[in-house]
């Protein structure tokens, strides 16, 4: 009678109606963490290890899965259920096929090594350089209308004396001899699944496979100085704060000819003392007295393109909404629209009222009954 054994989706942490990426995932994430490599010594990570690899060459094959699905571990045990006496890991060939078959691109994952054996390879042809990111602030106004700055960055520039290569003038970088000029090197190790090959970079020439013997004094042997460059950033009308500019090529230089990487510019948008912004529209609120709000008249309400004169009608409501159309913020895509700005009018109660004043509103109340 074999030993209990927990159910393989359990032990995957998978619902049994999980699809082979969702299975591949779940055994990846926890080969990862238990295997005995990453783990020396640990009885207790190398028997989760076992666990896991196991309900993953079950689950990873579609007949096994059937048959497990149908009969459980039963299916398994010597002389049950026609598996062919799979027997949890007897009669599965670590050292063969199997393992190429079904651990292949997992462990291609944790030692960086594929299918081949030999891995990814060095890749030295043109490569983009990386991206920079820099950040501006800019008022609120400027991002309604759009503005241009200028900032500062230490870029890499290519080293003129060298021409990149690294190399003082009048010699040239040789190939690597630990790595032929490949960038890696293949490190075989035994594991308790037999001879594994993983390929690393290579130490001595970290992967480029060329060697610099005399190095640029200019450059110390990069390819690159350091250039304070100035930059120009055209910021364009209707931009939101934590929005980016993307300025072409203001990156790091590419590798073996290829083009420099981005820059790309984070805006900050300080915040406005009266308007507030969410996306296209503008939002405010602005003062009218009380007998502007009872008698109606004009009133001069401040946006963002100045003031302009809007006409209240008698006996407006303090918290009453008014729209201004068009002068909320331009559209990125289609610099003709632009939103609303929506006013909230509210109605300031005097606080302090002459004698003649306050005559005139007891007088005031009387005519109007109190209502």
């Amino acid at each position: 009678m074999s030993e209990t054994k927990r159910d393989y989706y359990e032990v995957l942490g998978v619902d049994r109606g999980a699809d082979d990426d969702t299975i591949k995932k779940a055994y990846r994430k926890l080969a990862k963490k238990y295997h005995p490599d990453m783990n020396p010594g640990d009885k207790d990570a190398e028997a989760k290890f076992k666990e896991a690899s196991e309900a993953y060459a079950i689950l990873s094959d579609p007949q096994k899965r059937q048959q497990y699905d149908q009969f459980g571990h039963a299916a398994f045990e010597q002389g049950g259920g026609g598996a062919g006496g799979f027997g949890g890991f007897g009669g599965f060939d670590f050292n063969g096929g199997d393992m190429g078959d079904i651990f292949g691109d997992i462990f291609g994952d944790l030692f960086g090594t594929g299918r081949s054996g030999r891995g990814r390879g060095a890749n030295r042809g043109p490569m983009r350089g990386a991206n920079l990111r820099a950040v501006i602030n800019i008022t609120f106004e400027e991002a309604i209308f759009g503005c241009e700055k200028y900032i500062e960055l230490n870029l890499k520039d290519t080293c003129a004396s060298c021409n990149g290569t690294g190399a003082k003038t009048g010699t040239s970088p040789e190939t690597c001899p630990k790595c032929n000029g490949e960038g890696r090197i293949y490190v075989t190790q035994q594991s308790m699944f037999g001879t594994i090959r993983s390929e690393q970079v290579c130490p001595q020439c970290q992967g480029t496979g060329k060697i610099i013997k005399e190095k640029c004094p200019d450059c110390n042997g990069t390819g690159y100085i350091i250039k304070k460059t100035k930059i120009k950033v055209s910021v364009p009308a209707g931009i939101d704060n934590g929005q980016s500019i993307r300025v072409r090529e203001k990156g790091e230089p590419g590798v073996n000819g290829g083009p420099r990487g981005d820059l790309l510019v984070e805006v900050r948008v300080a915040r406005h003392p009266i308007f507030q912004r969410n996306d296209m529209n503008i939002y405010s609120t602005a003062p009218i007295t009380f007998a502007q709000a009872a008698l109606g008249g004009k009133v001069r309400i401040k946006t963002v393109d100045g003031e302009v004169e809007y006409e209240v009608k008698a006996g407006t409501q303090t918290d009453t909404k008014v729209r201004l159309k068009g002068k909320g913020v331009p559209s990125l895509r289609n610099k003709q629209k632009r939103g609303d700005h929506y006013v909230t009018l509210v109605v300031q109660t005097p606080t302090k009222l002459s004698r003649e004043a306050k005559k005139a509103l007891e007088e005031f109340d009387r005519l109007s009954q109190g209502k």
